[in-house]
């Protein structure tokens, strides 16, 4: 249970949540817009050359993986509220224990307290590696 947060910070958390989740739908509904201004064949059929090519396949890239990105972002977000509304918000999903006010202040959608998040990154990094 999310016992260890009052009602006014849970309003406040969620409040920064459903904020973020509809910023996060407007970033991918203007990426997709954009996307669409950007097509890569009217890019490609404008380009004659491999330099132009290889730029109109960098531009869809970069489009999808800011989709990518802000969908991942979105279902965290989503996975949060579902969180709170089931009075599981703010546990650790790994230690069990409260996740620090601050850190959910900081990051609503954080489903690890920072000691077991800092050691899942050391040990899951290399698999995921950088992303944009």
């Amino acid at each position: 249970m999310s016992s260890h947060l009052d009602a006014s910070v849970r309003t406040e958390l969620e409040s920064a949540l459903t904020a973020r989740a509809r910023d996060l739908r407007e970033e991918i509904r203007a990426t997709l817009a954009k996307s669409d201004d950007e097509n890569y064949l009217s890019v490609a059929n404008e380009v004659r050359d491999l330099e132009d090519e290889s730029f109109a396949d960098l531009v869809v890239d970069v489009n999808l993986a800011e989709i990518d990105r802000d969908l991942t972002e979105l279902r965290a977000v989503e996975a949060a509220l579902r969180a709170l509304r089931e009075g599981r918000y703010g546990i650790c999903e790994d230690c069990g224990r409260p996740i620090d006010l601050e850190r959910l202040q900081v990051t609503p959608q954080a489903t690890r307290c920072i000691n077991c998040q800092t050691t899942w990154e050391r040990t899951h990094w290399q698999r995921i590696g950088h992303t944009l």
